[in-house]
């Protein structure tokens, strides 16, 4: 089933500045995560709310938020969809 498109109002985050949504102490984690293939699968702009970045494995098989203190959360309390 596909689902409806939920952005309204607003474009998607072009690839190449998917990084300029993330802080000191992200950027530390992620390129860390890089060197294990890890990649920044897209950036959630909820309403009101600051950026939540979107993080996968190599395989796709799992995703994770990159928490604004560098964490990563593999069990996050926010729905992601497929």
């Amino acid at each position: 089933m596909e689902q409806d498109e939920r952005r309204i109002g607003k474009k998607a985050v072009p690839h190449d500045e998917l990084r300029e949504f993330l802080n000191d102490q992200q950027l530390l984690a992620y390129h860390g995560m890089e060197r294990f293939g890890w990649y920044i699968k897209y950036i959630r702009r909820p309403l009101f709310q600051r950026p939540v970045c979107i993080l996968s494995n190599p395989e796709g098989t799992v995703l994770a938020v990159l928490e604004e203190n560098g964490n990563i959360n593999q069990q996050p309390d926010i729905t992601i969809r497929d």
